[in-house]
């Protein structure tokens, strides 16, 4: 995927003195006292920042911020939080600038952060009136914000459009390096890890996988469905019957060309879902008609983690089993600990599955966790991303 690289901007020197926009994520988590849960976006943000000051750009960032009505400021829609947070990591001030569409103070070696983007006007429809407005306030356009690439809105697409230069920042280059060595150009062979609770949620994510990869993983209540089609007893399992024709028409698009979809056989079962539910070992074939299907079994896990520890490349999308409960975690914790012990390249995204990882420390042991949430699953879909889309084409000229 060929784009400009804001890194290979400032390593030329192209920014010294320029007026540098960088679109970040810092959508963070904050409680009802407006204090930040969580702070790994802003975190993430800073290398961006920093590149942009020490090239000798005058710097403006900005970024949404839960879901603000436009045209309608409110206090808790403000950047404030973020602010106080981004100056604290930077060790400077960092001034917050609200009404800034037209136009912002900003010197060379300073850096301001922008007042919540998704209030003005225009921005959700990518209005090409406030796009204008907001190319003109820069010489430099920097996408940084891989959790929105999938959206096309003023600040992630039509900035872009008009900016008199438009570029990658290190976080959003990192994600594209990552999908396209996990996809594009995989190692093979190229295994999948696509779990949760519902088929309909990741038809089009299974659909697109079963055409490129060598095996492709199910969990949770997907697994559920694929069990069903292989004409397995599910209990009163989470499943989604109407969607079985789907369900073999996958099975059957990999072993057509030699790869395959491993159906569990043996799974940990509960009467109830609860986090004291006592839990049952049983083979596939064996689950009662009041049984709840909560996890794979050891056999299984064992079968999979060799899989994905002879992999090339590994994609990873959800926990196989209700990991929270940990009776019903020893499925999630096996893949984990075999993704973090295989000599493959591995990719993972997913709030679920970012839980997974912290839960069992394999952060650093792990190829590349994603960022985002939305984009990763539409990655995932064989989709183009608009903020991916609209940086090739002005790179291209």
């Amino acid at each position: 995927m060929h784009i400009l690289r804001f890194s290979d901007l400032c390593a030329q020197g192209k920014a010294r003195g320029q007026r540098v926009f960088i679109r970040a994520d810092l959508n963070v988590p904050q409680d009802d006292a407006g204090r930040i849960t969580e702070d790994t976006r802003i975190r993430a943000s800073v290398p961006c920042i920093r590149m942009a000051l020490d090239a000798g750009a005058a710097v403006m960032v900005t970024s949404h911020l839960g879901r603000p009505t436009e045209g309608e400021f409110k206090p808790g829609d403000s950047l404030a939080p973020v602010a106080r947070r981004l100056s604290e990591l930077l060790g400077r001030e960092v001034p917050l600038v609200a009404g800034w569409v037209d136009g912002v103070q900003v010197q060379p070696g300073q850096v301001v952060l922008l007042e919540n983007c998704r209030v003005n006007k225009g921005e959700k429809k990518n209005s090409p009136e406030l796009a204008q407005k907001m190319a003109a306030l820069c010489d430099i356009y920097v996408n940084d914000a891989f959790g929105t690439a999938h959206r096309a809105e003023g600040t992630t697409y039509g900035i872009a459009e008009y900016a008199k230069v438009a570029c990658a920042g290190p976080l959003l280059a990192a994600e594209i390096d990552a999908i396209t060595k996990a996809l594009a150009n995989p190692k093979r062979p190229l295994v999948a890890i696509v779990a949760g609770s519902k088929v309909s949620t990741k038809l089009t994510i299974l659909q697109s996988l079963s055409k490129n990869v060598d095996g492709l993983v199910v969990g949770g209540g997907i697994a559920n469905t694929f069990m069903l089609a292989a004409g397995l007893p599910i209990g009163k399992s989470l499943a989604e019957p109407d969607l079985l024709g789907e369900a073999k028409a996958v099975i059957a698009a990999m072993a057509a060309r030699g790869a395959e979809v491993p159906i569990p056989t043996d799974v940990v079962v509960a009467k109830a879902f609860a986090a004291d539910a006592p839990a049952t070992v049983k083979k596939a074939a064996d689950v009662a008609e009041d049984d709840m299907i909560l996890d794979i079994g050891p056999e299984t896990a064992a079968r999979l983690a060799a899989q994905l520890k002879a992999a090339g490349t590994i994609v990873w999308n959800g926990p196989v089993g209700v990991f929270e409960f940990d009776q019903f975690a020893g499925g999630t914790k096996a893949i984990a600990q075999a993704i973090a012990e295989s000599s493959a390249f591995s990719i993972a995204g997913g709030g679920d599955t970012l839980a997974a990882i912290a839960k069992y420390g394999i952060e650093n042991r792990v190829g590349y966790i994603s960022t985002g949430g939305g984009a990763f699953l539409e990655v995932l879909e064989g989709k183009t991303l608009p903020a991916f889309e609209i940086l090739q084409k002005r790179a291209a000229g």
